[in-house]
C-alpha cells in the first residue's frame, strides 16, 4: 500500500476490466476496492459482513431480496449504501459507473452463497492496483 495519496481517477484509468475490483488501500482489516461496473453482476449474499457501495461516477442500481420481497435501491452519482449481511443482492449499471466499497480483507466479491457465476464476473477477493 503506498504512503502517498491516492488518486482514484488515476487509479480507475490503470485497468478496463468490469466487475473485477482493485484493493487500493487498506484501513484496519478492511479493503477499500474500487471497480468499473456495467450491466448485471450475480445475485449473491455476504453472511458475515455488510457490504458498503459509494458510487464515484454513473449509477448503480442495487436489486435486494428480504422477507418483504424485491425492491431495487438507486444510486447516483456521490451516493452511499450499505447491504446488510446475509441480505441478498444484484448490483447492475445498465450505462456503467464506477464504485469504491469497502469490506474486510478477503471477503469475495461474489459472496458466501450466489447463483453462478457469469463469464463477464470475476470472483475475487480483489486484486492489487
Amino acid at each position: 500500500m503506498s504512503d502517498e495519496p491516492i488518486d482514484l481517477a488515476a487509479a480507475l484509468s490503470r485497468f478496463e476490466q468490469l466487475w473485477s475490483p482493485r484493493v487500493v488501500t487498506r484501513v484496519n482489516d478492511y479493503d477499500v476496492r474500487i471497480a468499473k461496473v456495467a450491466g448485471e453482476h450475480v445475485w449473491h449474499a455476504h453472511d458475515d459482513t455488510d457490504e458498503f457501495f459509494l458510487v464515484l461516477e454513473g449509477q448503480l442500481r442495487i436489486a435486494l431480496r428480504d422477507d418483504a420481497g424485491e425492491r431495487t435501491v438507486v444510486l447516483p452519482r456521490g451516493a452511499v449504501y450499505v447491504v446488510p449481511r446475509g441480505v441478498p443482492h444484484r448490483p447492475s449499471s445498465p450505462q456503467g459507473a464506477s464504485i469504491l466499497m469497502f469490506e474486510p480483507s478477503g471477503t469475495s466479491s461474489v459472496g458466501d452463497r450466489h447463483e453462478e457465476v457469469p463469464a463477464h464476473v470475476d470472483a475475487t477477493t480483489g486484486h492489487p492496483l
